[in-house]
């Protein structure tokens, strides 16, 4: 699973600017009034291949008086409580404060009750210059034994920042976890909003009454692991908490559930999305589908709840299909089925549609056939020049399985188009199926005669 690295500092110090430069993204509100973040942020931020889980916390505030930061505090002793590496964020042009002080010995303290004990990296934000850097000397008094000086805003240090987080979850139990999953089973996550018959579908699957059901939202508040063997295959089924829009999660089981679920999505390789019928495609179905798609997870959308459909003549698998062309275009490849958890119907098309869906997940493609491929695609339609310049597509070849990956090398990587990418991608589905499954390509450039060897 990604190693959850938490953001936490008190407000304005350039928190959310360094989420947002941390997964070169705009996700995280950034102002110079404090205190405008307040629920938390997730992302994933990349270097090279190191993959990290990111939380933005609120502003915290040691000794809050107003109920807001009250539970803005709560909400960061949450994720601090779910982290592998707290980082510390303070301010540089501000100086050391006594907040500072406090906040230093309250995150000592929830770091302790942490059962992982994750180490606290102190970062001096806002340090533009080889100045700054020296004035923030008197940040050692803080008593954290790891301390680099960065400018979020600019960049500056950014690469001796991801060096630590590296060095510092090396030997954390993120990095050392073992998977203690058998190697042929199929690892199935559900995911969804709160009450949208979750835990009432594995039952279902499963054939037992092993998780428990109520009309409550939030009844599932952690991930629960379920192994059964059917028809000689086996398979783990996960239940995971509902996952609710950030601006909604109000207490800190809730926080615990939304970053597990999130974590659970890299140990699976099959998602059940399951999406209310009833209803129109919410904003959150849309956020959980790209989340997904991001991690590169075969998918099956459910519409639950289909018999509660039925009856309604304004509302059918047409006007449904519709909103999913709309709301999950991101998902355009994935199955669907209209099911009721309740009472069982289209249920039993499930599991076949699991194994289907996993066999396109692990598909591989020899290269002889795949450059056939790719000379047929070009035939048809030929990349457009660059530069009043012919771009070539030289070979292509797979790389990986779960998700398929494919590298196609080219005199020019730049000079092919994203459309020209989605014209090869459907064309590789037309051509051998992947339903259900992410497809990933990428260009890169040929090798010239004579690199890469010794002069």
């Amino acid at each position: 699973m990604l190693p959850v690295v938490a953001i936490v500092g008190r407000p304005n110090v350039g928190k959310s600017t360094l989420f947002n430069r941390l997964t070169r993204s705009r996700q995280a509100l950034v102002d110079d009034q404090p205190g405008v973040t307040r629920d938390r942020h997730y992302g994933i931020a990349r270097d090279g291949d190191f993959e990290i889980l990111v939380i933005d916390t609120g502003g915290f505030e040691p000794n809050p008086e107003d109920p807001l930061f009250l539970t803005v505090r709560q909400q960061a002793e949450a994720a601090i409580s779910e982290a592998d590496l707290i980082l510390f964020v303070v301010d540089q042009q501000a100086g050391r404060t006594p907040t500072d002080d406090e906040t230093a010995g309250v995150l000592r303290k929830a770091a302790s009750k942490n059962e992982k004990n994750p180490p606290v990296l102190l970062v001096v934000n806002k340090c533009d210059n080889d100045a700054a850097e020296i004035n923030a000397a008197d940040f050692w008094g803080l008593g954290i034994e790891s301390m680099l000086c960065i400018s979020a805003e600019h960049g500056r240090g950014s690469s001796d920042l991801w060096g630590l987080i590296a060095e510092n979850l090396a030997n954390s139990s993120a990095s050392t976890e073992e998977e203690s999953e058998e190697p042929n089973e199929i690892r199935v996550a559900v995911l969804g909003r709160p009450n949208i018959g979750k835990s009432t579908l594995v039952n279902r699957l499963i054939g037992e009454d092993r998780h428990v059901v109520h009309d409550a939202p939030g009844t599932t508040m952690d991930s629960i692991d379920s192994v059964v063997e059917i028809g000689g295959q086996q398979y783990r089924f996960i239940d995971t908490a509902g996952i609710r829009r950030r601006s909604k999660i109000d207490t800190r089981l809730e926080v615990f559930a939304a970053t597990r679920a999130i974590r659970c999505i890299e140990r699976c390789h099959i998602i059940l999305l399951v999406v209310d019928a009833t209803e129109p495609i919410a904003h959150q179905d849309a956020r959980l589908a790209a989340l997904i798609e991001d991690r590169g997870r075969g998918v099956l959308i459910l519409f639950n709840k289909w018999d509660r459909v039925s009856p309604d003549p304004e509302r059918n698998v047409r006007v449904v299909d519709d909103e999913r062309d709309q709301r999950l275009p991101h998902l355009k490849w994935a199955r669907a089925l209209y099911i009721s958890a309740l009472t069982g119907k289209g249920c039993g098309l499930i599991l076949d549609e699991i194994q289907r869906i996993y066999g396109e997940f692990d598909k591989r493609i020899k290269t002889s056939e795949l450059n056939n491929f790719l000379e047929a695609a070009i035939d048809a339609y030929s990349v457009p020049q660059k530069n009043n310049r012919p771009v070539k597509l030289n070979y292509m070849t797979q790389t990986r399985v779960r998700p398929p990956s494919f590298v196609v090398w080219a005199n020019s990587p730049d000079g092919v188009p994203t459309s020209y990418k989605r014209y090869l991608e459907n064309k590789l589905r037309d051509a051998y199926g992947f339903g259900g499954t992410p497809i990933r390509i990428s260009i890169r450039q040929k090798r010239r005669p004579g690199e890469g060897k010794r002069s």
